[in-house]
């Protein structure tokens, strides 16, 4: 995996939702780069202090919520995503780069993630001693 497929890949979080744990830290005060409006919406969708009991999920993406699309991309550059990772693709110019051509290049992102996909299964699958299939995946076994 290179570069190039960390930033196709990450195009995933387009579709999906997320537990409020998982980005809290991006809406408690001060504020991170993330659009004021979109905090203030998921500060309404979200407990203060969000736990293994009190953890609701959000969309990952507000624009188009339920589409396997190329909208992540454009919501990177509006900083309108939930986690780190994502706005961390703006602080490099190469990733930066990337993001744009796949917010604005008609087709490049769904043929990219395609082979992207294809690639990461690819990769051994680890089990027994080298790891486990969870049966919650946010806990380990």
């Amino acid at each position: 995996m290179n570069v190039d497929d960390l930033v196709v890949l990450s195009g995933s979080h387009t579709i999906g939702r997320s537990h409020c744990s998982s980005f809290s830290d991006r809406i408690s005060t001060p504020p991170s780069d993330m659009e004021p409006g979109l905090a203030t919406i998921l500060k309404g969708q979200c407990p203060a202090n969000p736990n293994f009991t009190n953890d609701p999920t959000v969309v990952q993406d507000i624009v188009t919520p339920d589409k396997l699309d190329n909208q992540y991309y454009k919501n990177v550059l509006n900083h309108k995503v939930l986690f780190n990772s994502d706005a961390a693709l703006l602080t490099s110019t190469q990733t930066a780069r990337k993001v744009v051509e796949s917010a604005f290049v008609r087709g490049r992102w769904e043929k990219k993630f395609a082979k992207a996909m294809v690639k990461m299964a690819a990769i051994e699958i680890k089990t027994a001693a080298n790891g486990e299939i969870r049966k919650n995946c946010r806990v380990v076994n």
